[in-house]
């Protein structure tokens, strides 16, 4: 996702080089005026204090772990906070390194600004450098403790010591969070509401990620982000695909090297289903980080990198060298490889969408396998990929093997409501229509207190800080977001001054 699948979204950085690779003639690659920056809002590195918070092991056992205690990170800012009063808030951090989502999600800071408030970004536990167990975290048995439970424990007894210890006890709460963290912050405001006063989720697919949606709808609406440029550009990537079928059925394995420009020549039908996910997840990415400006969130991408695939697919005859070169958008954005390397640019797991690269990808992976539901298919129907079926049994097949689980496919929806949320307030669902996870999540407000909003973008734009190139469906979301927000601090304040 990293789902976010945002990784993600694991969302990691896939223009990742090895040093072996470096040599003459490098691939295809953008112009760099494609990534010259732009301006952006608030340098969040220029205020965040990077913290430890001593963290309790295991929240709900108190044998196991005795009271063993782990170093989670967290970054704070008081420089906008009216102290003891102004609200405080807390980006409930998914997965990956938390300095990727406080750098990546400016609106937090200007809503801050706004508001006088402090802001909190917690590192979710098994990411970045919040290791429970150091480099022994990702070993059977010690993953176990990685549960979105355990992670929204981590949040509620972090906001509360900290709430005592900067005096800020009579201070709101509003929770904020995107793709996996924007679920982590509906979690939040349902499991805890004596805690939280609201939940900003963006991009929150809280019902495919229950195992709610159809299994066809991430692939279908990657595939309408570009055929909506050009119906010309759904049929080339189609087309290409279906040429790199007719090459591997032929066994022309040196050909598919070459047009490529693989590192090793392919040599079964595993490196050829392995290239179709490569190629795939290239077009998942930038659907998803289709930002009409350029980006280093998740790694490099051009502004509007949709556009600038369809403008690559459509730009000759031959479309598998169209192919190649599209999908070094995203794995050759500096422009240094010289060949692609199929097991180290991507990784098959449990999340068809991509886990990402490095530790972050593991502990997304074991996540994927026990209580994220990611079972997403390509079938070249409703989509221009190839098929590639990943069903329960699938799922269930490669946990097993992979971290001696059998997944819960629907525990998600038991634990936290699935779609039957009219008991529960204030919590906006933020999602663009360019997004291709919107739809697994609310698209319309169930109450005067659940509300939908539509940014009309891609991936959780709405948190990204102001630009000039927002579209204004993004300007007017933000504004609604910020004036909601202001409301559910006011009534919280009060709520409290009245308890005391």
């Amino acid at each position: 996702m990293s789902l976010g699948r945002e990784n993600m979204i694991k969302i990691s950085a896939f223009f990742t080089v090895a040093a072996s690779l470096f040599s003459a003639e490098p691939l295809h690659a953008l112009p760099n005026t494609y990534f010259q920056s732009r301006k952006h809002g608030f340098k969040a590195e220029t205020h965040f204090t990077e913290k430890y918070f001593s963290q309790t092991l295991d929240h709900f056992n108190f044998n196991s772990m005795g009271n063993g205690t782990f170093s989670q990170r967290y970054l704070i800012s008081d420089k906008y906070w009216k102290k003891g009063y102004g609200p405080i808030f807390f980006y409930t951090g998914n997965e990956g390194d938390i300095w990727e989502f406080a750098l990546n999600s400016g609106f937090i800071t200007e809503l801050a600004v706004q508001q006088k408030a402090l802001v909190i970004f917690a590192e979710h536990r098994y990411y970045g450098k919040s290791l429970p167990f150091g480099k022994d975290s990702f070993n059977i048995p010690q993953i176990s403790l990685l549960t979105v439970e355990q992670a929204l424990a981590d949040y509620s007894v972090m906001i509360t010591e900290l709430k005592q210890q900067l005096a800020a006890t009579e201070c709101p709460v509003i929770v904020f969070g995107g793709s996996y963290g924007g679920m982590l912050s509906v979690y939040m405001r349902l499991k805890y509401p004596n805690i939280v006063a609201g939940g900003l989720a963006a991009s929150a697919p809280i019902l495919s990620t229950a195992g709610m949606g159809d299994s066809r709808q991430f692939f279908r609406d990657v595939t309408n982000d570009f055929e909506n440029i050009a119906p010309e550009c759904r049929d080339a990537v189609r087309g290409a695909f279906h040429q790199l079928k007719e090459l591997a059925e032929s066994h022309d394995y040196s050909r598919i090297q070459s047009e490529f420009t693989l590192c090793k020549p392919p040599s079964s039908a595993q490196d050829i289903h392995q290239l179709y996910g490569l190629l795939r997840n290239a077009f998942t990415l930038m659907a998803m980080l289709d930002y009409p400006y350029s980006t280093h969130f998740m790694g490099n991408m051009p502004a509007n990198p949709v556009k600038v695939a369809c403008e690559t697919m459509l730009s000759g005859s031959d479309l598998l060298g169209n192919l190649r070169n599209t999908a070094g958008i995203v794995y050759n954005a500096t422009g240094v490889l010289t060949c692609f390397d199929l097991y180290n640019l991507y990784l098959e797991c449990a999340d068809p969408t991509g886990c990402g690269l490095g530790f972050d990808s593991l502990a997304w992976d074991y996540q994927a396998c026990t209580e994220i539901n990611l079972c997403f298919e390509s079938n070249n129907v409703t989509d221009m990929f190839p098929p590639m079926a990943f069903t329960e049994k699938d799922r269930e097949l490669y946990c097993s093997t992979r971290w001696a689980v059998v997944p819960r496919p629907h525990w998600l929806k038991t634990q936290f409501w699935g779609d039957a949320l009219s008991t529960a307030s204030n919590i906006i669902f933020s999602n663009g229509d360019l997004d291709p996870w919107a739809n697994g999540g609310v698209r319309k407000s169930l109450s005067s207190s659940l509300i939908a909003v539509n940014t009309g973008g891609a991936h959780h734009l709405d948190l990204r800080g102001s630009h000039d190139d927002d579209p204004a469906t993004v300007i007017a979301a933000r504004k609604t977001e910020a004036d909601i927000i202001e409301q559910w601090v006011k009534m919280e304040r009060t709520r409290l001054q009245t308890l005391s």
